[in-house]
């Protein structure tokens, strides 16, 4: 019964992963997915219970709210109380390095820093007053961004990598995602904020998880408890987990966010290095897509062919993420 329940844990994590993963890069297969299995879910629960869910969810992903933002606190803060709480004083005891233990705390301070900032910054709103100096930017490539491009909603020109946010309501300078953890749109002038809060809340899950682990090891090896055992009527053993079953669960947790957070952060590095946003990737693989010969598409429609002409290099493409394109323009004609 412990197993099961691990298990179900564990399985849980998994879809809070594929549901985290879908939100930020938001790709038409997975979108596709959900869409298939919300039909099929529809032929089973009732139509008031629908709606009721379907107002949940315009509330969580189409408007903005601090829902996400508590949920992210409240796992942070009860992953350090547990670990406070039970390794802390244990490392204590097994004479753990005291750098070792603190290195938690203060990977944690610098990602509430780059977390705040991600929040509260400002993503590069476009206004009547800087549209003219977002057009100068970016050139135009006339098949992802075309000229003279007038955004039916704000009635503004619509600058080359930029988008209306539907949650925020408001264009955005190179547009990335709309991240709902941060309740804020990412875009040329918060990127190096998310970019390094990711950077900062993996490391911290990462090491977490590695000092966890050492502890659990030097622990059994301390107190023989390898040499114990514990067989259940299914024949599993279970001693280490009904002894330390807290220290087990999150464990299993930090382990599994390490993996979730690091794929998400090697996709957003390789972004970075090659100059491009999660929408513009997202609608370059559609393009891509497009020419597969299983998609479907008007005989008289012309493919047509998206190359990423924003890329100059790694070290160029990572400082116009920390140096943004307008800043580092104003500061050359200075």
């Amino acid at each position: 019964m412990d197993f099961l329940v691990l298990f179900l844990f564990y399985l849980a994590l998994v879809l809070i992963g594929v549901v985290m993963i879908c939100i930020c890069s938001k790709t038409h297969y997975l979108k596709g997915l959900v869409r298939g299995g919300a039909q099929i879910i529809s032929y089973i629960i009732p139509e008031c219970l629908q709606r009721a869910v379907l107002k949940l969810l315009h509330y969580l992903f189409h408007t903005r709210n601090h829902t996400f933002i508590l949920l992210h606190l409240i796992l942070q803060g009860m992953v350090y109380s547990e670990y406070t709480w039970e390794i802390f004083d244990y490392c204590q005891e097994l004479e753990f390095s005291l750098h070792y233990l603190l290195l938690p705390y203060l990977l944690l301070i610098v990602n509430l820093v780059f977390f705040i900032l991600s929040c509260v910054s400002n993503p590069g709103t476009i206004t009547k007053a800087n549209e003219l100096l977002f057009l100068q930017v970016y050139e135009f490539d006339e098949v992802m961004f075309s000229k003279n491009t007038k955004c039916s909603t704000c009635n503004l020109r619509k600058p080359a990598r930029s988008k209306h946010c539907s949650v925020c309501n408001r264009c955005v300078h190179r547009f990335d995602h709309h991240c709902v953890w941060v309740n804020n749109c990412i875009g040329a002038w918060n990127a190096r904020y998310f970019l390094l809060y990711l950077l900062t809340l993996t490391a911290s899950a990462a090491t977490v998880a590695v000092v966890s682990s050492v502890f659990l090891v030097q622990l059994v090896v301390a107190s023989n408890l390898y040499l114990e055992t514990y067989v259940d009527a299914l024949g599993h053993f279970q001693y280490l987990f009904l002894t330390f079953p807290r220290i087990v669960f999150m464990l299993g947790f930090v382990i599994m966010l390490s993996f979730l957070l690091g794929g998400y952060l090697c996709f957003t590095l390789y972004l970075a290095a090659t100059n491009q946003t999660t929408n513009e990737w997202y609608r370059g693989d559609w393009a891509w897509c497009q020419h597969c010969p299983h998609v479907a598409r008007p005989p008289s429609a012309e493919p047509q062919v998206h190359r990423n002409i924003h890329s100059h290099g790694l070290w160029s493409n990572l400082r116009e993420i920390f140096l943004p394109a307008t800043a580092h323009d104003e500061r050359k004609k200075n």
